[in-house]
Protein backbone atom coordinates (compact mmCIF):
# COMPACT_ATOMS: atom_id res chain seq x y z
CA UNK A 1 0.00 0.00 0.00
CA UNK A 2 1.40 3.43 -1.07
CA UNK A 3 0.79 6.77 1.42
CA UNK A 4 0.77 10.38 0.07
CA UNK A 5 1.76 13.01 2.54
CA UNK A 6 1.37 16.59 2.27
CA UNK A 7 4.23 18.12 4.84
CA UNK A 8 3.64 21.52 5.87
CA UNK A 9 6.72 22.78 7.20
CA UNK A 10 5.43 25.38 9.11
CA UNK A 11 6.58 28.67 10.77
CA UNK A 12 9.50 29.73 12.78
CA UNK A 13 11.69 26.53 13.93
CA UNK A 14 9.32 24.74 11.57
CA UNK A 15 11.37 24.54 8.35
CA UNK A 16 14.44 23.89 9.78
CA UNK A 17 13.50 20.74 11.29
CA UNK A 18 11.91 19.34 8.70
CA UNK A 19 14.42 20.05 6.53
CA UNK A 20 17.10 18.55 8.63
CA UNK A 21 15.01 15.39 8.99
CA UNK A 22 14.56 14.69 5.68
CA UNK A 23 17.83 12.49 5.63
CA UNK A 24 16.06 10.40 8.18
CA UNK A 25 12.72 10.17 6.18
CA UNK A 26 14.78 8.89 2.96
CA UNK A 27 17.20 6.56 4.75
CA UNK A 28 13.66 5.08 6.37
CA UNK A 29 12.40 4.69 3.02
CA UNK A 30 15.16 3.64 1.03
CA UNK A 31 16.10 0.81 3.91
CA UNK A 32 12.47 -0.47 4.41
CA UNK A 33 10.88 0.21 0.83
CA UNK A 34 8.65 2.63 2.11
CA UNK A 35 5.94 3.56 -0.67
CA UNK A 36 5.65 7.12 0.85
CA UNK A 37 5.29 10.30 -1.53
CA UNK A 38 6.20 13.47 0.48
CA UNK A 39 4.78 16.64 -1.33
CA UNK A 40 5.62 20.16 0.75
CA UNK A 41 3.06 22.63 1.23
CA UNK A 42 2.86 26.09 2.30
CA UNK A 43 0.45 26.98 5.45
CA UNK A 44 1.02 29.14 8.22
CA UNK A 45 1.68 32.40 8.86
CA UNK A 46 4.57 32.99 5.79
CA UNK A 47 1.09 31.84 3.77
CA UNK A 48 -1.10 34.19 5.08
CA UNK A 49 1.32 36.97 4.77
CA UNK A 50 1.93 35.62 0.96
CA UNK A 51 -0.74 34.70 0.01
CA UNK A 52 -3.82 36.29 2.45
CA UNK A 53 -5.23 33.04 3.29
CA UNK A 54 -3.05 30.86 6.08
CA UNK A 55 -4.34 27.82 4.31
CA UNK A 56 -4.19 28.78 0.79
CA UNK A 57 -6.66 27.14 -2.07
CA UNK A 58 -3.61 25.37 -3.18
CA UNK A 59 -2.58 23.88 -0.49
CA UNK A 60 -5.97 22.83 0.53
CA UNK A 61 -6.42 21.06 -3.21
CA UNK A 62 -3.31 18.63 -2.60
CA UNK A 63 -4.45 17.85 0.69
CA UNK A 64 -7.66 16.69 -0.39
CA UNK A 65 -5.97 14.60 -2.38
CA UNK A 66 -3.46 13.09 -0.14
CA UNK A 67 -3.66 10.48 2.48
CA UNK A 68 -2.03 12.14 5.26
CA UNK A 69 -0.48 15.61 6.38
CA UNK A 70 3.23 16.21 8.30
CA UNK A 71 3.23 19.42 10.12
CA UNK A 72 5.51 21.13 11.77
CA UNK A 73 4.14 24.23 14.49
CA UNK A 74 2.77 27.09 12.91
CA UNK A 75 2.49 30.71 14.87
CA UNK A 76 -0.30 32.78 15.13
CA UNK A 77 -2.35 31.68 12.23
CA UNK A 78 -3.19 28.07 14.52
CA UNK A 79 -6.52 28.35 14.74
CA UNK A 80 -6.81 28.80 10.97
CA UNK A 81 -4.40 26.21 10.17
CA UNK A 82 -4.44 22.88 12.03
CA UNK A 83 -7.83 23.78 13.85
CA UNK A 84 -9.32 24.29 10.83
CA UNK A 85 -8.14 20.69 9.04
CA UNK A 86 -9.18 19.00 12.26
CA UNK A 87 -12.62 19.78 11.82
CA UNK A 88 -12.62 19.65 7.80
CA UNK A 89 -11.91 16.47 7.83
CA UNK A 90 -13.36 14.83 11.28
CA UNK A 91 -9.95 14.29 12.89
CA UNK A 92 -11.78 13.47 16.15
CA UNK A 93 -9.13 11.63 18.03
CA UNK A 94 -6.20 13.70 19.17
CA UNK A 95 -3.61 11.23 20.80
CA UNK A 96 -0.51 12.81 22.72
CA UNK A 97 1.30 10.54 24.29
CA UNK A 98 3.35 12.06 27.29
CA UNK A 99 6.60 9.83 28.33
CA UNK A 100 9.89 10.01 29.54
CA UNK A 101 13.42 9.61 27.64
CA UNK A 102 16.36 7.99 29.00
CA UNK A 103 18.17 10.84 30.49
CA UNK A 104 15.64 13.28 30.58
CA UNK A 105 15.46 15.16 34.26
CA UNK A 106 12.47 15.25 35.84
CA UNK A 107 10.70 14.65 39.28
CA UNK A 108 8.52 11.59 38.54
CA UNK A 109 10.96 8.69 37.26
CA UNK A 110 9.36 6.60 33.81
CA UNK A 111 6.44 8.73 33.25
CA UNK A 112 4.33 7.04 30.49
CA UNK A 113 0.56 8.66 30.28
CA UNK A 114 -1.25 8.69 27.03
CA UNK A 115 -4.31 11.60 26.84
CA UNK A 116 -6.50 11.13 24.24
CA UNK A 117 -8.48 13.97 23.20
CA UNK A 118 -11.82 14.52 21.42
CA UNK A 119 -10.71 16.48 18.93
CA UNK A 120 -14.07 17.95 16.95
CA UNK A 121 -15.86 19.84 19.63
CA UNK A 122 -16.10 21.91 22.60
CA UNK A 123 -15.31 25.47 22.71
CA UNK A 124 -13.15 25.24 20.45
CA UNK A 125 -15.86 25.21 17.85
CA UNK A 126 -15.45 28.53 17.31
CA UNK A 127 -18.46 29.18 18.07
CA UNK A 128 -17.65 33.33 19.69
CA UNK A 129 -20.51 36.19 19.56
CA UNK A 130 -20.07 39.31 21.07
CA UNK A 131 -23.11 40.90 22.97
CA UNK A 132 -22.70 44.75 22.61
CA UNK A 133 -19.06 46.03 23.58
CA UNK A 134 -18.76 44.48 27.28
CA UNK A 135 -20.02 41.03 26.86
CA UNK A 136 -19.13 38.30 24.53
CA UNK A 137 -20.22 34.27 24.79
CA UNK A 138 -18.54 31.18 23.58
CA UNK A 139 -21.01 28.04 22.43
CA UNK A 140 -19.36 24.80 24.19
CA UNK A 141 -21.02 21.69 22.06
CA UNK A 142 -20.53 18.59 23.78
CA UNK A 143 -22.58 15.25 21.62
CA UNK A 144 -23.22 11.77 22.37
CA UNK A 145 -22.32 10.58 18.97
CA UNK A 146 -18.29 12.69 19.31
CA UNK A 147 -18.29 11.28 23.15
CA UNK A 148 -18.86 8.01 22.22
CA UNK A 149 -16.87 7.83 19.33
CA UNK A 150 -13.55 9.55 21.37
CA UNK A 151 -14.54 6.64 24.61
CA UNK A 152 -13.88 3.60 22.25
CA UNK A 153 -10.54 4.92 21.15
CA UNK A 154 -9.38 5.03 24.32
CA UNK A 155 -10.86 1.61 24.93
CA UNK A 156 -8.64 0.55 22.35
CA UNK A 157 -5.51 1.97 23.28
CA UNK A 158 -6.46 1.23 27.22
CA UNK A 159 -6.56 -2.42 25.78
CA UNK A 160 -2.73 -2.15 24.34
CA UNK A 161 -1.40 -0.73 27.03
CA UNK A 162 -2.28 -1.30 31.10
CA UNK A 163 -6.14 -1.69 30.96
CA UNK A 164 -6.73 1.41 32.81
CA UNK A 165 -9.04 4.97 31.53
CA UNK A 166 -9.43 8.16 33.58
CA UNK A 167 -12.32 10.39 32.00
CA UNK A 168 -12.00 13.82 33.23
CA UNK A 169 -14.45 16.40 33.16
CA UNK A 170 -16.16 18.96 34.90
CA UNK A 171 -19.62 17.61 35.12
CA UNK A 172 -20.19 19.00 38.48
CA UNK A 173 -20.56 22.71 37.24
CA UNK A 174 -21.30 21.90 33.52
CA UNK A 175 -23.63 19.44 34.33
CA UNK A 176 -25.32 19.43 30.90
CA UNK A 177 -22.26 19.35 28.66
CA UNK A 178 -19.79 17.22 30.37
CA UNK A 179 -22.67 15.80 31.77
CA UNK A 180 -23.40 14.24 28.31
CA UNK A 181 -19.83 13.48 28.19
CA UNK A 182 -19.13 11.42 31.58
CA UNK A 183 -22.25 9.81 30.37
CA UNK A 184 -21.00 8.71 27.33
CA UNK A 185 -17.62 7.81 28.31
CA UNK A 186 -19.25 5.64 31.03
CA UNK A 187 -21.62 3.72 28.69
CA UNK A 188 -18.45 2.50 26.33
CA UNK A 189 -16.42 1.93 29.24
CA UNK A 190 -17.24 1.12 32.30
CA UNK A 191 -16.87 -2.53 33.40
CA UNK A 192 -14.54 -3.18 30.23
CA UNK A 193 -11.35 -1.77 31.37
CA UNK A 194 -10.21 -0.21 35.14
CA UNK A 195 -12.44 2.85 34.99
CA UNK A 196 -12.39 5.70 37.33
CA UNK A 197 -13.59 9.73 36.62
CA UNK A 198 -11.57 12.82 37.81
CA UNK A 199 -13.12 16.50 37.70
CA UNK A 200 -10.69 18.56 35.54
CA UNK A 201 -9.14 20.51 38.28
CA UNK A 202 -8.03 17.05 40.25
CA UNK A 203 -6.96 15.66 37.77
CA UNK A 204 -4.49 18.61 36.87
CA UNK A 205 -3.60 18.49 40.87
CA UNK A 206 -3.02 14.74 40.61
CA UNK A 207 -0.51 14.74 37.41
CA UNK A 208 1.77 17.08 39.21
CA UNK A 209 1.37 15.01 42.72
CA UNK A 210 1.56 11.81 41.11
CA UNK A 211 1.51 11.22 37.21
CA UNK A 212 1.61 7.56 37.90
CA UNK A 213 -1.82 6.88 38.54
CA UNK A 214 -2.92 7.26 35.03
CA UNK A 215 -3.06 5.24 32.30
CA UNK A 216 -5.15 6.53 29.57
CA UNK A 217 -6.72 10.17 30.21
CA UNK A 218 -9.94 10.45 27.76
CA UNK A 219 -10.98 13.95 28.18
CA UNK A 220 -13.22 16.81 26.19
CA UNK A 221 -11.06 19.10 23.19
CA UNK A 222 -10.20 22.33 25.99
CA UNK A 223 -9.15 20.14 28.82
CA UNK A 224 -7.52 17.71 26.85
CA UNK A 225 -5.25 20.72 25.45
CA UNK A 226 -4.67 22.21 28.82
CA UNK A 227 -3.66 18.73 30.34
CA UNK A 228 -1.34 17.49 27.72
CA UNK A 229 0.87 20.17 27.54
CA UNK A 230 0.81 19.26 31.53
CA UNK A 231 1.60 16.07 31.17
CA UNK A 232 4.69 16.54 28.60
CA UNK A 233 6.29 19.03 30.85
CA UNK A 234 5.66 16.40 34.04
CA UNK A 235 7.53 13.92 31.76
CA UNK A 236 10.40 16.13 30.83
CA UNK A 237 9.43 18.53 28.17
CA UNK A 238 7.07 19.88 26.13
CA UNK A 239 10.04 20.23 23.18
CA UNK A 240 9.74 16.39 22.99
CA UNK A 241 6.03 15.49 22.89
CA UNK A 242 4.52 14.42 19.40
CA UNK A 243 1.28 13.98 18.66
CA UNK A 244 -1.52 12.83 16.41
CA UNK A 245 -5.00 13.74 14.67
CA UNK A 246 -6.70 10.24 13.37
CA UNK A 247 -9.76 10.56 11.25
CA UNK A 248 -11.49 7.65 9.17
CA UNK A 249 -10.85 9.73 5.74
CA UNK A 250 -7.36 11.52 6.56
CA UNK A 251 -4.59 11.83 9.67
CA UNK A 252 -2.19 14.70 10.58
CA UNK A 253 1.20 14.34 12.77
CA UNK A 254 2.68 17.24 14.10
CA UNK A 255 4.76 18.33 17.54
CA UNK A 256 3.24 19.68 20.20
CA UNK A 257 5.26 22.51 20.66
CA UNK A 258 5.13 25.81 19.23
CA UNK A 259 7.35 27.80 16.30
CA UNK A 260 9.78 29.48 19.10
CA UNK A 261 10.44 32.20 16.72
CA UNK A 262 13.05 33.30 19.17
CA UNK A 263 15.61 30.64 18.51
CA UNK A 264 14.49 30.18 14.70
CA UNK A 265 17.70 29.69 12.45
CA UNK A 266 19.98 29.25 15.11
CA UNK A 267 20.37 25.53 14.26
CA UNK A 268 19.27 24.92 18.17
CA UNK A 269 16.03 23.24 17.86
CA UNK A 270 15.49 20.28 19.38
CA UNK A 271 13.97 17.56 16.86
CA UNK A 272 12.07 14.90 19.20
CA UNK A 273 9.04 15.84 18.82
CA UNK A 274 8.82 16.17 14.83
CA UNK A 275 10.69 12.83 14.72
CA UNK A 276 8.64 10.88 17.24
CA UNK A 277 5.55 12.70 15.05
CA UNK A 278 6.94 10.60 12.55
CA UNK A 279 7.50 7.55 13.98
CA UNK A 280 3.07 7.77 15.10
CA UNK A 281 3.00 8.71 11.27
CA UNK A 282 4.43 5.11 9.98
CA UNK A 283 2.51 3.43 13.04
CA UNK A 284 -0.94 4.69 11.48
CA UNK A 285 0.74 3.09 8.21
CA UNK A 286 0.53 -0.28 9.45
CA UNK A 287 -2.57 0.21 11.19
CA UNK A 288 -4.10 0.84 7.71
CA UNK A 289 -1.84 -1.20 5.42
CA UNK A 290 -1.15 -4.12 7.81
CA UNK A 291 2.38 -4.24 6.11
CA UNK A 292 4.86 -4.77 8.92
CA UNK A 293 7.80 -2.96 6.97
CA UNK A 294 6.06 0.50 8.34
CA UNK A 295 5.90 -0.31 11.75
CA UNK A 296 9.43 -2.02 11.71
CA UNK A 297 10.79 1.61 10.11
CA UNK A 298 8.72 3.18 13.18
CA UNK A 299 10.30 1.09 15.62
CA UNK A 300 13.86 1.76 13.95
CA UNK A 301 13.24 5.00 14.11
CA UNK A 302 12.13 5.33 17.81
CA UNK A 303 14.95 3.24 19.11
CA UNK A 304 17.48 5.38 17.48
CA UNK A 305 16.14 8.31 18.99
CA UNK A 306 15.81 6.64 22.47
CA UNK A 307 19.57 4.99 22.15
CA UNK A 308 20.57 9.49 21.29
CA UNK A 309 19.22 10.18 24.95
CA UNK A 310 20.81 7.06 26.28
CA UNK A 311 24.08 7.80 25.63
CA UNK A 312 23.71 11.59 26.04
CA UNK A 313 26.34 12.88 23.94
CA UNK A 314 24.43 14.31 21.37
CA UNK A 315 20.98 16.44 22.68
CA UNK A 316 20.34 19.65 22.23
CA UNK A 317 20.69 22.26 25.33
CA UNK A 318 17.15 22.19 25.94
CA UNK A 319 17.39 18.72 27.72
CA UNK A 320 20.80 19.17 29.41
CA UNK A 321 23.54 19.07 26.41
CA UNK A 322 25.42 21.10 23.85
CA UNK A 323 24.56 19.48 20.19
CA UNK A 324 23.31 21.44 17.24
CA UNK A 325 20.23 20.48 15.38
CA UNK A 326 22.35 19.09 12.48
CA UNK A 327 24.81 17.13 15.25
CA UNK A 328 21.62 15.40 16.86
CA UNK A 329 20.22 14.42 13.61
CA UNK A 330 22.89 13.25 11.89
CA UNK A 331 23.72 10.95 15.74
CA UNK A 332 19.95 9.49 15.31
CA UNK A 333 20.65 8.74 11.40
CA UNK A 334 23.21 6.38 12.17
CA UNK A 335 21.66 4.77 14.29
CA UNK A 336 18.85 3.65 12.28
CA UNK A 337 18.87 0.13 11.74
Amino acid sequence: MSFRVSVIPGDGVGPEVFFASKKILSKLVESYGLKIEFIEVEAGDAALAKYGEALPKQTLKIIDSSDMILKGPVGESAMDVVVRLRQMYDMYANIRPAKSLPGVQNKFGNVDVLIVRENTEDLYKGYEHELGEDVAVALKVISAKASMRIANVALEYAKRRRGKVTCVHKANVMRVTDGLFAKSCRSVLKGKVEYNEMYVDAAAANLVRDPNMFDVIVTTNMYGDILSDEASQIAGSLGLAPSSNIGDRKSLFEPVHGAAFDIAGKGVVNPTAFLLSIGMMLERMYELSKEPKYLEASQSLNKSIYQVYSEGKKITADVGGSAKLSEMIDEIYYKLT
